[in-house]
């Protein structure tokens, strides 16, 4: 379905980008680093350690609790077996780890391609509710290129998914770009929509630090049902009547669309690198997200893998000449 325009201006993150000749390459972190933080529903605390990996090694969880094969959960779109709430990977032994797309997105904002993350839980730990520790974590350990090329997905024809009231579409385009429309109804919210244009450094400035958010009364809803229960004003935007209950207020006068953006992002990223292409929501959220990724994989026709370059929407348009060690 068409998704209706909002009244207000659309917003456009669109940063500086530099050109970088011939091939990008794949990129893993120079050392591990760790950290601990509260996981959002279980309220357990929970400690993560991202570890380099080879070429080729993609994204994968190691879930230090368990044994065996039941350790070990491919990150990709496949592997989602649970989208309400967040998005949740998991295997074929019945182990799960939910809440990723904050770190899935990091990681897609620093260009990295392979990486062994360890957790001690069946959650990854929600930090401040954005993207910007996991950052922090990345940068901090530095990045490294390999020798392998680094690939994307490119969009041959416009896929949509649609249920009547929420839509969400990619189409053919020579970079990528995420228009994102949100309406929930709320004095507090109001209409909001903001197009990104990913260049690579735009993401940490524009994206990273917007949080995830929820309204007062849906918070005591879940927790009455045993979840959220690690939530906070310290990790999220809460919401009541036309008020922000956070003291400090918001990062950005519309962090809440910018949030949705940041999910997407990170949720996409599940497609096993970088989306070259289009994408246009209306009210999307992790299912649908997922939904359109199952959709674009269901049809040979609609996306092949390409070889990155640097002219793709900012794809190696980080500075590699310090991120080699």
């Amino acid at each position: 379905m068409p998704a209706p325009e909002c009244p207000q201006q659309k917003q456009v993150s669109r940063g500086h980008r530099l050109k970088i000749a011939g091939v990008i390459k794949q990129k893993t972190l120079k050392t591990e680093i760790g950290c601990t933080g509260i996981a959002l529903h279980s309220g357990c605390k929970t400690a993560m350690t991202l570890k380099p990996a080879e070429e080729n090694f993609g994204i994968r969880i190691c879930r230090t609790d368990l044994f065996n094969g039941a350790r070990e959960i491919v990150v990709n779109w496949h592997n989602v077996v649970d989208t309400r709430l967040a998005t949740t990977v998991g295997n074929d032994h019945g182990a799960t780890v939910s809440t990723i797309e904050h770190l899935m997105a990091a990681l897609a904002g620093c260009e990295i391609d392979n990486v062994l993350i360890e957790v001690d839980g069946p959650e990854i730990p929600i930090m401040d509710g954005s993207a910007a520790p996991f950052v922090f974590l990345i940068e901090s350990a530095g990045l490294i290129e390999q020798s392998a090329a680094r690939t994307a997905i490119k969009i041959l024809k416009t896929v949509t998914v649609d249920d009547g009231t929420r839509a969400l579409t990619v189409s053919p385009s020579d970079e990528f770009s995420l228009d994102f429309e949100i309406d929930f109804g709320s004095s507090a919210i109001d209409c909001q929509e903001r197009v990104f244009v990913r260049t690579g450094e735009n993401f940490k400035s524009d994206i990273s630090r917007a949080r995830t958010f929820g309204f007062e009364h849906e918070v005591d809803a879940l927790r009455d049902a045993g979840l959220a229960l690690g939530g906070s004003l310290d990790n999220a935007v809460v919401i009541s009547g036309d008020k922000v209950l956070n003291k400090d207020g918001l990062r950005y006068d519309d962090e809440f669309v910018r949030h949705k953006i940041l999910d997407c992002v990170g949720d996409l990223y599940l497609a096993g690198g970088p989306v070259i292409g289009a994408v246009r929501a209306s009210r999307s959220g992790h299912a649908m997200n997922n939904e359109l990724l199952r959709a674009l994989f269901a049809d040979d026709d609609a996306w092949k893998r390409v070889d990155a370059q640097p002219s793709n929407s900012g794809i190696g348009s980080l500075d590699v000449t310090a991120a080699v060690a």
